[in-house]
């Protein structure tokens, strides 16, 4: 079955010309498109519509894709926008992508532009390369895509630097992983696959759950568990921080109380929750204004069905 191609369509708020500028303009481009690291322009002959050019990607440990591409750009136009065509392709072998086209849309409405995108691809490797396509690469090319077309409108409506965002969002995600791993950790590794290592006695010596301190730790254990995963899924919500806080700071003065020993240890609840609290402002502090793909429509069809929830028309494009 053959894949479907990738669609992604966001709401701007700017003029046209600011978009097609960053765009359309290389230095500009790839500066917010997460699917090229550089992009050159070829020199061009003044009667060729078409504008050829070099890409290329980095895509860790010192390894590069690079390619070719053409792309065309249409005249001007007031009420309907403007549009541009692209061809690309690469001959390295250990490229995915063979070949490809799709177009980008510039379609102005009242107060905002909707830009959107819509290509596909031949892939390598035969089968292998079409189900490494169809159950990865694609999913991911398209987050990517719709993450970039968001860091682009932060941009443009706010004036925040693609560059200064990204490392926000890098900060911001690491510092939630490690949260979320942190807790999960301390709830399944101590307190429900091994509760005879030290926390059964350190309840037993906190002498507040006197003969239910297993049962206790087991609820504790899930409790951290799912605070992991609450910080996972809610991580854009500051409550969530200010709340894990206030937890991290009652559970090392209840095991300090408890057991007042464990300040001299190399690894103790109070270094623990120093660690967790400083990552908790962290997340807090970068939550703020970070591209998410889930801004963008991925379907012709999204326009029109939200259009019709909201009571509005319509949209009529078909692509």
């Amino acid at each position: 079955m053959k894949s479907k191609p990738i669609y992604v369509e966001i709401d701007i708020d700017t003029s046209m010309q600011a978009l097609w500028e960053h765009t359309q303009r290389p230095e500009l481009h790839e500066q917010w498109d997460l699917r090229f690291s550089e992009i050159k322009y070829l020199p061009r002959n003044p009667n060729d519509e078409q504008q050829r050019f070099l890409y290329r990607t980095n895509i860790g440990f010192g390894i590069s894709i690079k390619g070719t591409g053409m792309t065309k750009s249409s005249k001007p136009c007031e009420k309907q926008g403007r549009a541009s065509s692209l061809f690309f392709c690469s001959d390295q072998k250990i490229s995915l992508i063979r070949e490809g086209s799709g177009f980008w849309k510039y379609e102005p409405s009242v107060n905002k532009i909707a830009f959107k995108t819509k290509f596909d691809y031949q892939t390598r490797f035969g089968f292998l390369g079409r189900w490494c396509d169809r159950l990865l690469f694609r999913p991911f090319f398209g987050y990517a895509t719709a993450w970039s077309f968001d860091l682009l409108r932060l941009w443009l409506e706010k004036g925040m630097q693609p560059a200064s965002v990204i490392q926000k969002a890098a900060i911001h995600y690491l510092s939630v992983f490690l949260l979320a791993f942190l807790w999960i950790y301390q709830g399944v590794v101590p307190k429900l696959m091994y509760p005879l290592g030290g926390e059964v006695q350190l309840l037993q010596q906190l002498g507040w759950f006197s003969g239910w301190e297993k049962p206790v730790l087991q609820l504790l254990g899930a409790a951290e568990v799912g605070v992991g995963f609450i910080t996972m899924i809610w991580h854009k919500k500051k409550q969530v921080y200010k709340g894990q806080i206030v937890l991290l700071l009652l559970l090392a003065v209840a095991a300090l109380i408890g057991q007042p020993e464990l300040l001299q240890a190399p690894f103790n609840p109070l270094t623990l929750s120093g660690s967790m609290i400083g990552f908790c402002i962290l997340a807090y502090l970068s939550s703020r204004d970070l591209p998410e793909a889930g801004n963008c429509l991925r379907s012709p069809e999204s326009r029109a069905v939200r259009n019709k929830r909201a009571g509005g028309k319509i949209d009529g494009i078909h692509l």
